[in-house]
């Protein structure tokens, strides 16, 4: 239909008619009326021609080579022994009691009948481990999680916090699910400030054992999961306190780990001295047993201490390769690190799943159109557009960014380089709390993109909601985790001054903050052809300059504040600023691996569509913040509407292959399993579901 103006074909018929005006309001929403543009500018014209541009054709197949990882084939075993188990499938209505045991029999069933054991992975293969993972969590999240807590947390703290020793002990009752266990480091009174944390360990020199206590209420173990019905050990986390001969009595050697049995073996009774409890029902992930542990004097064996960074002799004598306490606790949080790693990974798969069923049903689902004409597809509406479509760029670029991610975290576990260690660090940190954070928000508008069949339960998007909503909290809060980015891009920003080596991640800031010193180039700053903008050397020049921008400014911020507020006063004025920064800089991040993926995609077709994604995710995202580069004249005015107007012309160019990109995602039937995003029958399988 050829755009008309609002007014010019009016008439008092359809003054009275409602309906009708509604219609013609709705598609002209579909086909806005182009306005006046420059001629000298025939690039802009092109942009109202969007419905007329070719479509793009996508070699899906191709498309999935490019995107699936090394370990498919692991993730299809998983998929594959699912499908052909009813009963082990979580159903859409179940009980917390039942879904518990559901959940630890889909876990015995995982590793015992289809032979998968992802324990031997956590060390020698974590990317493997981390596919196994996604694949566990697509089937249901709380299986995700539950088998995280088993191997990735009480798993990980033998084989990373413990020595020869405990491995030779525990090893293979953690693989094969004889030794279920916990994770005990968050309190009532402090999780994210672990150092803050109560629970001590006293060493007893006549009986050669570590007490361990609960001061006060505050001190109990929080949201312990796999604490409330399955766990028979605790890793847990206490202050290591040692008699002394001085006033004091004891001394402080800091947070260490400790293995406490919590129930009887054979029995499944609590053991003496512990006290658990139910912490109820959640917001979601109902699945996961979580709990709450007091102890009372439990005495445990001195060889029950995690002793790779610190160690406890007989006689009570104290020794560490690590001089304070500080730097002990730094290397024993650095080497739970993986726990970001797998969370941020997760959240990728989770924001797949969604965005697959509201793609596929905005395709599928047809209202309104053009009158004497048949309905159309929401998702040819560029409300729906808007939504969506940034929103599947972001996941690929997500994908992309996270899987670099697994294969830093990987080649850091085999070859402890330090430098490796740091990156790790901050990348995980920062992945982690803008993926979880960006997928949280998607969920709420995938379901409203999918209007009210979105809000029934069996389409998936309350399920996946409430699951995800806490991937923002735990493995470290969110916020706390930008403020670790921002401190270390503050750091490498102080060592770019003093010539010292910059952390992989950070290479950048060099030569982006001596751009960001100079002025911003005017003519460039003008710049608006669509070959320019584009370019990924002016997207990734200009996701740079902002970060450099907002690292410079905010220095001199601190600098200003901390001489009158102090240190901490200072940092708490500027934590806006600060979040906004690391925020920043992870978008970078993430564009230059989307680039660099972009570049090496060996298929022409493949390459294509992910250009086109790689440009949408750009351009959005300097929309978005348009005006930080306006207000500094990086953008003029003319350039900025440019980057508008090629972003909505890409989104639409999204929109024609949408189906070839959630396709690509290669999700089996069986992980998305909403009826509205069912190709074929869509509708009479949700029909039937409520009882047609």
């Amino acid at each position: 239909m050829e755009p008309t103006d609002l007014n010019s074909n009016r008439t008092d018929d359809d003054e009275s008619h409602p309906t009708a005006r509604r219609i013609q309001r709705l598609s002209l929403h579909l086909t806005p009326v182009p306005r006046p543009l420059d001629r000298t500018h025939p690039e802009l014209q092109a942009l109202t021609c969007a419905s007329r541009a070719a479509k793009l054709e996508v070699d899906t197949k191709s498309l999935i080579v490019c995107m699936r990882g090394k370990h498919r084939d692991v993730q299809e075993k998983v998929f594959e022994f699912f499908n052909s188990r009813p009963e082990l499938q979580t159903p859409v209505e179940i009980s917390k009691d039942d879904h518990r045991e559901l959940c630890m029999r889909q876990l015995v069933a995982l590793v015992r009948e289809a032979g998968i054991k992802p324990f031997r992975y956590v060390a020698e293969d974590p990317a493997k481990y981390f596919a196994i993972l996604e694949a566990v969590g697509s089937v249901d999240m709380s299986l995700g999680i539950k088998m995280g807590v088993q191997y990735s947390l009480w798993g990980g703290t033998v084989l990373n916090l413990g020595t020869k020793k405990h491995k030779a002990k525990y090893y293979d009752g953690i693989d094969n699910l004889e030794y279920p266990g916990c994770f005990a480091m968050t309190e009532l009174h402090h999780g994210s400030n672990v150092q803050g944390i109560q629970t001590v360990a006293t060493f007893d020199p006549i009986t050669d054992e570590f007490i361990i206590d609960t001061p006060n209420d505050g001190a109990i173990k929080w949201w312990i999961g796999n604490a409330a019905v399955h766990g028979k050990f605790a890793s847990v986390f206490a202050k290591l306190m040692l008699p002394t001969h001085d006033t004091k009595g004891v001394s402080d050697m800091g947070v260490h780990a400790f293995i406490v049995p919590i129930r009887d073996l054979k029995t499944h009774e609590t053991l003496p001295g512990i006290e658990i409890h139910d912490c109820g029902h959640k917001i979601g992930l109902n699945g996961v047993d979580n709990g709450a542990l007091r102890f009372c004097s439990v005495r445990i064996p001195r060889d029950n201490l995690l002793n790779r960074f610190g160690d406890v002799a007989r006689d009570g004598k104290y020794t560490s390769s690590l001089p304070s306490i500080n730097k002990r606790f730094a290397a024993t949080l650095g080497e739970l690190v993986g726990g970001r790693v797998g969370l941020a990974y997760s959240s990728v798969s989770v924001l797949k799943v969604a965005a697959t069923i509201a793609i596929r049903y905005s395709l599928l689902r047809q209202q309104f159109g053009p009158p004497k004409q048949p309905e159309v597809s929401i998702l040819d509406y560029q409300s729906q557009q808007h939504k969506l479509m940034p929103m599947l760029a972001s996941t690929y670029a997500f994908h992309f960014a996270t899987l670099h991610l697994v294969e830093t975290y990987s080649e850091m576990k085999k070859s402890h380089d330090e430098q490796l260690v740091g990156d790790v660090h901050a990348l995980s940190a920062g992945l982690k709390a803008y993926v979880t954070s960006y997928t949280a928000k998607s969920l709420s508008i995938c379901r409203e993109a999918c209007g009210g069949h979105g809000y029934a339960a069996v389409n998936r998007f309350g399920s996946l909601r409430n699951d995800h909503d806490i991937f923002q909290t735990f493995e470290g809060d969110n916020t706390v985790l930008l403020q670790q980015v921002a401190a270390d891009l503050l750091k490498q920003y102080k060592e770019k001054f003093r010539g010292g080596t910059l952390a992989v991640t950070w290479n950048y800031l060099r030569e982006s903050m001596n751009t960001y010193l100079s002025q911003p180039n005017p003519v460039t700053a003008r710049w608006e052809s669509e070959d320019h903008l584009r370019d990924p050397k002016f997207q990734l020049d200009a996701f740079r300059y902002r970060t450099s921008r907002l690292l410079q400014s905010v220095a001199v911020r601190l600098n200003k504040h901390s001489k009158t507020l102090g240190s901490f006063g200072a940092w708490n004025r500027c934590l806006n600023h600060l979040l906004t920064l690391a925020e920043s800089h992870i978008e970078s991040v993430i564009l230059a691996k989307l680039i660099e993926n972009v570049k090496s995609c060996p298929d022409a077709s493949s390459r294509a569509a992910l250009k086109l994604v790689c440009d949408l995710y750009a351009l959005d995202r300097i929309w978005n913040d348009i005006g930080t580069y306006r207000n500094v004249d990086y953008v003029a005015p003319n350039k900025a509407k440019a980057i508008h107007k090629l972003a909505e012309y890409l989104s639409f160019q999204v929109r024609n292959i949408a189906g070839d990109l959630v396709d690509a995602f290669d999700l089996p039937d069986y992980v998305t399993r909403a009826p509205i995003a069912m190709k074929s029958e869509a509708y009479s399988q949700y029909t039937q579901y409520v009882g047609f």
